[in-house]
């Protein structure tokens, strides 16, 4: 594997794989690498014939109070795992790369009506950064093929509208979530956890099962809501949202329940803060 820390320099790379006729496929990441990343490699290699990875903790997606500095960075061990996992090229950028005139002077770039609920609400300007960053990224690497994880369901939907809204020519791939035994969607953030804090957040997919099982016995949807709350809570962690919202663009079900439902949580435990999905349309304990 190369490593390349210029726009320059991943350029000339990727151009001399197209002057193969290869084709390109990219996984864009924040490094602390883990199995979950790694499966999105795998996921890039089935559609691509050669892969690059980025490692970019991108400070616009970040709030005044969240945990930008604090953001485990495990670069040498971000490496070792990309070889492992046969990826091609890493594209390790600083961000004066990235922002050349500073993130706070950045040209943004925003996707309305899917960024809005949910994460959106709780984190005012994340998503901006988000469909900034990626779109840079985009632009630079100028992929055929870009795999994200279905454990950033929204994030997913933002890229999807994204990519189709500006014409881009780019097939973007899910992965599937992968869970530690406990049921626990594997996250950089969860090494931040307790033991104690890691069995209690098993609660979180435990909580998504019940809720889809809900939804397929037929119960209202403000009730399904109401007591996936509780439950975290009993559990233990404090809530941001329990929702059961249309799959396609995430609106609120209403009564017809038009079309496939996913159900999505955030939670907060202790000092950290969790997010998973699951789908209600799919057999019990599957994923999106």
């Amino acid at each position: 594997m190369d490593r390349v820390v210029s726009a320059t320099d991943l350029r000339a790379r990727v151009s001399a794989w197209r002057r193969e006729g290869l084709r390109i496929g990219f996984v864009p990441t924040m490094g602390n690498l883990h199995a979950g990343h790694f499966s999105l490699l795998g996921r890039a290699r089935e559609h691509a014939d050669r892969i690059v990875a980025s490692i970019f903790v991108n400070p616009t997606q970040f709030g005044p109070n969240e945990d930008f500095s604090r953001y485990p960075r495990t670069p040498e061990a971000d490496r070792e795992g990309l070889v492992a996992h046969r990826c091609d090229l890493l594209f390790e950028p600083a961000v004066e790369e990235i922002y050349p005139f500073g993130a706070a002077a950045s040209t943004r770039v925003e996707v309305p009506e899917v960024s809005e609920p949910l994460e959106g609400a709780m984190r005012p300007g994340h998503f901006a950064g988000v469909a900034t960053v990626v779109t840079k990224l985009f632009n630079l690497v100028q992929p055929d093929v870009a795999v994200f994880g279905r454990k950033d369901y929204q994030q997913l939907l933002v890229i999807r509208r994204l990519v189709t809204d500006l014409r881009l020519p780019i097939d973007i791939r899910a992965a599937p979530i992968v869970r530690e035994a406990n049921g626990l969607a594997m996250s950089s953030r969860n090494q931040y956890l307790s033991a104690d804090e890691r069995d209690r957040a098993s609660a979180i997919h435990a909580t998504l099962e019940r809720m889809c099982a809900a939804v397929r016995a037929g119960e209202a949807v403000n009730e399904i809501e109401a007591a996936a709350r509780a439950a975290l809570a009993a559990a233990g962690l404090v809530p941001d949202y329990a929702s059961l919202r249309r799959a396609e663009d995430l609106a609120e079900p209403g009564d017809t329940r038009r079309g496939p439902l996913v159900a999505l949580i955030a939670a907060r435990l202790g000092k950290t803060r969790l997010i998973d999905n699951l789908a209600c349309d799919a057999a019990a304990g599957s994923e999106m």
